[in-house]
């Protein structure tokens, strides 16, 4: 099949494929002599299987080493089950910032309990206030997704 019916099969875009295909998560396939891939039912699957990690907000790197289990199926399972369990906890860390964040913005909708004109708008008003850091804060890296800090 050419890729606009896997995607079809897989329920995902063409241009999804090619970018897993360009990471490494989907193999290279073989193409016809007008130069189109050809896919076949274990490209399906394993698409599908992508598919559904990602579903469960894993990471390209967390696929990528499950795929790598499940092409060597002699192996122990150990590797999997303690991948999952690292992301069970990274899950239940983004739970908690999301229950927070949730608060946050409860606050923040409180502030503005009435109709009004969007000068008078609490929930702007405190957003403004907020999206200005002091003058003598540090630059920090993007949302302390690392923990690292600039400047």
């Amino acid at each position: 099949m050419q890729i606009g019916e896997l995607a079809r099969r897989a329920r995902t875009q063409a241009e999804t494929i090619r970018y897993y295909e360009r990471v490494g998560l989907l193999p290279e396939t073989a193409r016809t002599q007008g130069n189109y891939r050809v896919y076949d039912d274990r490209h399906v699957a394993r698409l599908s299987f992508i598919r559904h990690c990602r579903g469960l907000d894993m990471s390209l790197e967390e696929i990528r080493a499950l795929l790598r289990f499940a092409d060597a199926p002699d192996e122990s399972c150990a590797g999997v089950d303690a991948l999952l369990e690292t992301h069970i906890e990274h899950v239940t860390r983004r739970i908690k910032t999301l229950q927070s964040l949730k608060q946050q913005l409860q606050r923040l909708r409180k502030t503005c309990a009435a109709t009004k004109e969007t000068r008078q708008c609490g929930i702007l008003n405190e957003l403004s206030a907020h999206s200005r850091p002091p003058p003598d804060a540090p630059v920090e890296h993007v949302g302390g997704t690392h923990g690292i800090r600039n400047g």
